[in-house]
């Protein structure tokens, strides 16, 4: 099996790069001044904080003391192979400790997509990147079965989640496993368009990421919601309107034109810089 054990030792991570589209970029989860924030983001402080200080280690000065570098090549709307050929020569270029590496998923939700050839030219970007780098942690797709819309694409994405994890196992990459994660399958862990995170969820997804690089964490990700109260039909049917209206049909039509929300945008964070 894929190693993606909770306490997966994997050594003193000193830099970190994250590619992918708008779920590592950090889409749904805002920060000041309308940045963006995200799972990328979080676990890269998880992973800082880790480091020794450099006051307390005996010897001679090392770069990664004190001194974690990340940097996020993810762009929205981007697809597999746009990824491939924009953000892995440069994450190669970078040659960090850690790569994350999640794509394909915009692939998956495009009508007539085939899971098996995405699967393909997946795996042969994570077999450039593991020559180049020092470890690749590669992403599943979420279990869909409670989300509107996407729930009807549930055995594409289960497919290619399969093909993920055989690709895991072939190149010893580390899976961060958002199948399994089952905290994000509550309605407060998406963002108001239903396919982005919320805060709460990116929250979720970089405390699970920590641990299965092998790092004790401030939370459990897959802790349960409180409760709250439920919904009415009418209520429900009232958000799905709105919602279709607002995120849904703007989204079909970008489709219908070609166009991407990622058009004109440019990776956040384009350097290892340090935290």
């Amino acid at each position: 099996m894929a190693d993606d054990s909770r306490k997966n030792q994997r050594g003193i991570i000193g830099s970190y790069t994250a590619i992918g589209d708008s779920f590592t970029e950090g889409v749904g989860d805002p920060g000041p001044g309308g940045t963006l924030i995200g799972w990328a983001d979080r676990l890269a402080v998880l992973l800082a904080d880790r480091l020794p200080a450099p006051d307390a280690v005996v010897g001679p000065p090392d770069d990664t003391q004190g001194n974690f570098r990340y940097a996020n090549l993810a762009v929205r709307g981007r697809l597999l192979d746009q990824i491939v050929e924009e953000q892995v020569p440069r994450a190669k270029e970078l040659a960090p400790d850690l790569v994350s590496f999640c794509a394909g998923g915009n692939d998956i939700l495009r009508p007539g997509s085939d899971p098996d050839a995405v699967a393909e030219r997946f795996e042969r970007a994570v077999a450039d990147l593991t020559q180049a780098v020092g470890t690749v942690m590669v992403t599943t797709g979420f279990d869909t079965r409670t989300m509107p819309v996407l729930r009807h694409l549930r055995g594409k994405i289960a497919m290619y989640t399969a093909h993920v994890r055989s690709i895991a196992d072939r190149y010893d990459c580390p899976v961060l496993d958002l199948w399994s994660l089952r905290s994000v399958q509550d309605r407060r862990a998406w963002d108001s368009d239903r396919l982005h995170l919320s805060p709460e969820g990116h929250t979720r997804v970089a405390l699970r990421a920590a641990q299965v690089l092998g790092l004790d964490v401030p939370a459990d990700p897959d802790q349960v919601w409180p409760p709250q109260a439920q919904r009415g039909t009418l209520e429900v049917r009232r958000d799905d309107i709105q919602w279709a209206r607002e995120y849904l049909v703007p989204w079909i039509g970008r489709r219908l034109r070609g166009e991407s929300s990622g058009d004109h945008v440019a990776a956040k964070r384009p350097d290892l810089l340090p935290l």
